[in-house]
């Protein structure tokens, strides 16, 4: 094992020096990165859009089973997300860092590796950040600033009446890995030689692991012509997001349990754990799916895109929101998805 350094070797200057080494900027907007006392950013022309997730270890994350690298990435394209589900394109980001003294040098280089990685497939400049001390662990705050033309910025109230509803990708595969994870952590807990079984289910490891926010569907609605009404990202899950935008733009909703796309690993790994599959994607969250609304005439357009389906409509408020059942029955749309603010029961903490 190659030596490790200690943070404190380098002090809280030294470490970002080492952590930022080499950034160059890649979007006009950006005009002083890191190394100044803020950030410049310039945008003449656009709405600016700002997002930040902060992500707290043993609520967010258990580093049991969560390579640093991969968690770097996903803080990263997470936000991302958010302004892609403003219909933006996200431009720069900051990290902020509370980190426990268990933590080396190397362990946040690793986790910036990640963060790196993820700037640049996206194309995102990171501009500045902080870091301090943590008495409870790693603690990451992530803050993406974006923009998008002003007549183009979706948000979640603009919903109608027969607007049709999509989704892309598939749903409840994150939830799943986690569940997979689990499983396997609390199986080999206490075996230093034990080795988790994921075969045949690398698709739902990946999509909790390592998330990718829907950039080419963005791309794809641009190319068409279609702006959509409203537009969440599928965080918390589908029932939540949708809830969301149905109570911001004063609407119902019917949504289809037969459409709802659900791919083969999901639906396996919900049987081994006996847990019901439509549950799990309507409530799973972190799948990072783009849902929206869109006019009803664009219907035959976007049957045709790849990555998208369309699972319901829009109604009336008075109409209420709910699931069509397979055999026609509705049953009322509940947020069921991970709340952040409740009480859970922290994970062990692992070794560094």
């Amino acid at each position: 094992m190659e030596k490790q350094t200690e943070i404190s070797q380098l002090g809280e200057f030294g470490l970002i020096d080492r952590l930022t080494e080499g950034l160059q900027p890649v979007n006009e907007s950006t005009v002083t990165g890191v190394g100044d006392d803020a950030a410049q950013l310039r945008y003449p022309d656009t709405d600016v859009l700002v997002s930040t997730d902060l992500l707290v270890e043993g609520i967010h994350f258990d580093l049991t089973y969560v390579p640093l690298k991969h968690l770097g990435y996903k803080a990263a394209v997470v936000n991302f997300s958010d302004i892609y589900a403003m219909n933006g394109t996200p431009r720069q980001i900051t990290v902020a860092l509370a980190i426990s003294s268990r933590f080396t040098v190397e362990h946040i280089e690793a986790l910036y590796s990640g963060i790196r990685l993820a700037c640049e497939i996206y194309g995102v400049d990171l501009v500045g950040g902080d870091t301090t001390a943590s008495r409870s662990g790693l603690v990451i705050s992530v803050t993406c600033i974006g923009d998008a033309p002003k007549d183009k910025v979706v948000k979640r109230s603009g919903a109608k009446d027969t607007d049709l509803i999509c989704v892309s990708g598939d749903l409840g595969a994150a939830y799943m890995g986690l569940q997979l994870l689990e499983r396997e952590k609390n199986v080999g807990r206490g075996d230093k030689d034990f080795i988790p079984q994921f075969d045949g289910k690398e698709y739902l490891i990946e999509r909790q692991l390592k998330p990718e926010a829907r950039r080419d569907i963005i791309r794809e609605l641009d190319k068409a012509g279609i702006v959509p009404t409203a537009m969440m990202d599928i965080s918390d899950g589908l029932s939540s997001e949708l809830l969301h935008i149905c109570k911001d733009s004063n609407t119902g909703c019917r949504v289809y349990e037969d459409r709802i796309p659900i791919d083969y690993q999901t639906a396996i790994m919900a049987e081994e754990v006996n847990m019901n599959l439509v549950t799990a994607a309507l409530n799973g969250g972190e799948d990072y799916e783009l849902l929206f609304t869109a006019p009803l005439h664009y219907h035959e357009q976007l049957s045709k895109m790849e990555g998208i389906k369309i699972i319901g409509h829009i109604t009336k408020p008075e109409l209420g929101c709910a699931l069509v059942t397979r055999d026609g029955n509705e049953m009322q749309l509940r947020a069921q998805g991970f709340n952040h603010m409740a009480p859970e029961a922290e994970t062990e903490a692992p070794e560094a």
